[in-house]
C-alpha cells in the first residue's frame, strides 16, 4: 500500500515520469536516492552501535551524537532536493489548480517558483558566507573531519533547489525563462535597491504573499520573510543559514526521520490489514464496531507516520469499504475517515509532540505523557460518534468469535508490540536511540518475520519516500527558525504579552481566544512551520497567565488538529476530496459532524487541565 502524497501537478506537465527523463537525469536521480538511503541507514545504525558500545562491544563511532545530528542535516538537504526534483515541496496554496485557463495556471506557477528560486539563491549566498566563516574556526566533528564540510551541504542544497524550482516553473522553456527573469530581477533589486531597503520591506512582503497564493513552497515563504526582514534592517543574512544549521543538528531532532521511517515501514507492508483484522475481530460484534476500528487504526498509524495526510491516503482505500459494507452511509463513512485521519497527533511518539517539546524547551517524556489522555479522549469521542451513527446489529451479528480473535491477535502480535518497544526505549534509552531501535524493530518485522518488504527493492523505495517527506519538513524547520529569531530579536513575544495582558485579564477568556486563533493557524499553516513560528510567540503569553507549559502545548496541537478539518481550507478536506474523488462541498458537509465532535474534545482539553497535567507529574 503506497503512502505517497502527490496531488495533481498544476504546472501542466513539467513533472515528467522518471522513465521519460534523459539518461543523465535518471542516473542523477538514482544517485540521489541511493545517497539518501545510505544516510538514513547510517542514522538507523549509529545509535544501535552506540548502545552496543555501552554494553562493552568494540563498535561505534567517536562523537556518535554529533555524527548522527549532521547525518540529519544531510538527510534534510538531500531529501529536500528529491522533493524539489519530484515537484513535491510542501506549499499552502491550491490556487494554480483552480485556474481554468492554461496560461493562467502556467503564469501562477512560474511566478510562485520564481519567488522561491530567488529566495533559494539568496539563502545559497548566505550559506556560503556561513561556510567561509566556519572554515576560520577549524572546529571538527571527529577523526579530523571539519564541521564546514558538512555545512557545505547547505549552499549546495539551496543552489540546486533554485535550479529545480526554475525547471518546474512551467512545461515549456518560455515559462522557465520567464521565471528566471523574474527571479533575477528580484535578486538584482536586493543587491542594488533603488531606495533604502527599509522602504521596500512592505512591497517585498506583499510580493512574497502573492507568491504564496501562486504556490510558492512553504520553505520559501518563511525563508523569504526572514530574508526580507533582515535585509530591511541591513543585518547580515548569514544568521539565517546559521539558525537553520543549529536547528537541524539539534541532538533530539533525529527522532523525526527515525520514527517517521517506522511509520512508513508499517504503511508499506500488510500491517494495516492485520491491525484492521484484529480490531474488527474484537470490536466488530458491537454496534459501531467498524467506526471504533477506524478510529483506532487511524490513530495508530498517525502516531508513527506523524502526518494525518499520510493516514488518509494510506488507509482510506482499506477502511472506506469496511465502513460501507457495515451499512454506514457514504456520507458518514467519508466524514469519519476525514476526521479520524489526524487522531494520533497527540499520542506518543508522534512527531509534532517531539517538535513542540524541542521548540518550547519541555522534556519530551512530559510532553508524551501529557498527550496520552487528551489523545485517547479524542479517539473515544470519535468512536462514540461512530457508534451512534452506526446501524443496529441483529442478534447473530453481535456474536464474538473467539477463534478469530485469537488468530488475528497472534498474526499481528509483532505490530501490537510496537508501542511497547517505543515506550520502553524512550524510558530506558536516549531519545534518538529509542527511535532507532523502534525503526529497526519495524524493519525486522516487515522484512524478516512477515517478508512483505524486500531488502533490495522495497526497503530503498520506502526509505526514499520517507526521506523525501522528512527533507521537506526539515527544510521548513530550518528556514523558519531564521524568521522566528527575527521576531524574538524584534521583541515581538514581549510586546505580545504586554498587549494581551492589557486586552484580556481572565485566563479562561484568553484560552478561548487562543483556541480561535490556533484553529485559524491550523487552517492556514502546516503543523511543522506553525510550531516553529507560533510557539515562541504564545509560550511567554501562556506563562504570563499561569498556564502549564505542557497543557499549553497539548492545547496548541489539539487546535491545529481541529484546523485540519475546518472549512474552507482545512488540509484534510483537500486530501480526502483527492483520495475519494468527491467534490469539496460534499466532503465538507460530511465532515461537519466530526468537526463538532472534535471541537467538544478540544474544549474539554482546554478547560479541564487535569487531563493533560496528571500523567506528566510522574515524569518529574
Amino acid at each position: 500500500m503506497s503512502v505517497e502524497f502527490r496531488l495533481p501537478d498544476p504546472g501542466g506537465g513539467s513533472d515528467s515520469p522518471a522513465e521519460s527523463r534523459p539518461a543523465f537525469f535518471r542516473w542523477l536521480a538514482r544517485f540521489e536516492n541511493g545517497l539518501l538511503v545510505t544516510l538514513l541507514a547510517g542514522m538507523l545504525l549509529i545509535p544501535v552501535l552506540q548502545i552496543l558500545r555501552r554494553w562493552g562491544l568494540p563498535v561505534g563511532l567517536q562523537a556518535s551524537e554529533s555524527f548522527l545530528s549532521h547525518f540529519n542535516l544531510l538527510v534534510g538537504v538531500f531529501g529536500g532536493l528529491i522533493a524539489a526534483r519530484e515537484n513535491r515541496l510542501l506549499s499552502l496554496s491550491t490556487l494554480p489548480g483552480l485556474l481554468r485557463k492554461p496560461w493562467q495556471r502556467h503564469a501562477a506557477v512560474a511566478y510562485g517558483n520564481a519567488v522561491a528560486a530567488a529566495v533559494a539563491v539568496v539563502l545559497c549566498a548566505a550559506s556560503v558566507q556561513l561556510v567561509l566563516a566556519e572554515r576560520q574556526s577549524a572546529r571538527e566533528l571527529a577523526y579530523g573531519l571539519p564541521i564546514w564540510v558538512a555545512q557545505a551541504a547547505l549552499p549546495l542544497g539551496f543552489g540546486c533547489l533554485a535550479l529545480r524550482l526554475l525547471w518546474h516553473a512551467g512545461p515549456a522553456w518560455f515559462w522557465r525563462l520567464a521565471a528566471l527573469a523574474v527571479a533575477a530581477s528580484i535578486v538584482g533589486i536586493g543587491l542594488k535597491p533603488p531606495i533604502a531597503p527599509s522602504s521596500l520591506v512592505i512591497p517585498a512582503l506583499v510580493g512574497l504573499l502573492i507568491g504564496a497564493a501562486a504556490g510558492t513552497p512553504i520553505f520559501a515563504i518563511l525563508g523569504g520573510a526572514a530574508v526580507i526582514l533582515f535585509w530591511g534592517r541591513e543585518d547580515p543574512l548569514a544568521s539565517i543559514p546559521l539558525d537553520h544549521y543549529e536547528q537541524v543538528v539539534n541532538p533530539l531532532l533525529p527522532m523525526v526521520p527515525l520514527f517517521t521511517l517506522t511509520g512508513y515501514y508499517l504503511a508499506e507492508s500488510g500491517a494495516s490489514k492485520r491491525l484492521v483484522r484484529v480490531f474488527m475481530a474484537v470490536f466488530g460484534a458491537f454496534r459501531g464496531g467498524p467506526a471504533i476500528v477506524t478510529a483506532l487504526v487511524c490513530a495508530f498509524f498517525t502516531t508513527f507516520t506523524g502526518g494525518s495526510g499520510v493516514t488518509i491516503l494510506a488507509l482510506g482505500g482499506l477502511l472506506y469499504p469496511v465502513l460501507t459494507a457495515a451499512r454506514y452511509s457514504e456520507r458518514n463513512a467519508l466524514g469519519l475517515l476525514t476526521g479520524a485521519g489526524s487522531l494520533g497527533i497527540l499520542l506518543p511518539p508522534c512527531l509534532p509532540l517531539i517538535l513542540y517539546a524541542i521548540v518550547a524547551d519541555i522534556p519530551i517524556p512530559q510532553m508524551f505523557l501529557g498527550g496520552v489522555l487528551p489523545g485517547l479522549l479524542l479517539v473515544g469521542l470519535t468512536a462514540v460518534w461512530g457508534i451512534r451513527a452506526g446501524p443496529k446489529l441483529s442478534t447473530s451479528e453481535r456474536t464474538l468469535h473467539w477463534p478469530e480473535i485469537r488468530s488475528s491477535i497472534w498474526q499481528a502480535k509483532w505490530e501490537l508490540l510496537l508501542p511497547v518497544v517505543a515506550f520502553s526505549g524512550l524510558f530506558f534509552l536516549l531519545p534518538a536511540e529509542a527511535a532507532a531501535v523502534t525503526a529497526l524493530y519495524a524493519l525486522t518485522i516487515e522484512t524478516v518475520v512477515h517478508r512483505e518488504l524486500k531488502i533490495t527493492s522495497d526497503v530503498p523505495r520506502v526509505m526514499t519516500e520517507c526521506g523525501l517527506l522528512v527533507g521537506g519538513v526539515l527544510l521548513i524547520l530550518g528556514v523558519a527558525m531564521g524568521f522566528t529569531n527575527f521576531l524574538i530579536t524584534a521583541q515581538v513575544p514581549d510586546k505580545g504579552v504586554e498587549w494581551v495582558r492589557g486586552a484580556i485579564q481572565n485566563p479562561l477568556v484568553f484560552l478561548l481566544a487562543l483556541n480561535v486563533f490556533l484553529i485559524l493557524v491550523g487552517c492556514l499553516m502546516d503543523i511543522f512551520s506553525a510550531i516553529i513560528v507560533v510557539v515562541p510567540l504564545i509560550v511567554p503569553i501562556g506563562l504570563a497567565f499561569g498556564i502549564d507549559p505542557v497543557h499549553l502545548g497539548i492545547i496548541f496541537l489539539a487546535n491545529l488538529e481541529l484546523g485540519y478539518l475546518t472549512p474552507p481550507v482545512g488540509m484534510n478536506l483537500f486530501l480526502s476530496s483527492y483520495r475519494f474523488g468527491k467534490p469539496m462541498p460534499e466532503v465538507t458537509r460530511a465532515t461537519l459532524p466530526m468537526l463538532g465532535v472534535l471541537a467538544v474534545g478540544v474544549l474539554l482539553i482546554t478547560y479541564v487541565p487535569i487531563l493533560t497535567t496528571w500523567l506528566p507529574r510522574f515524569a518529574k
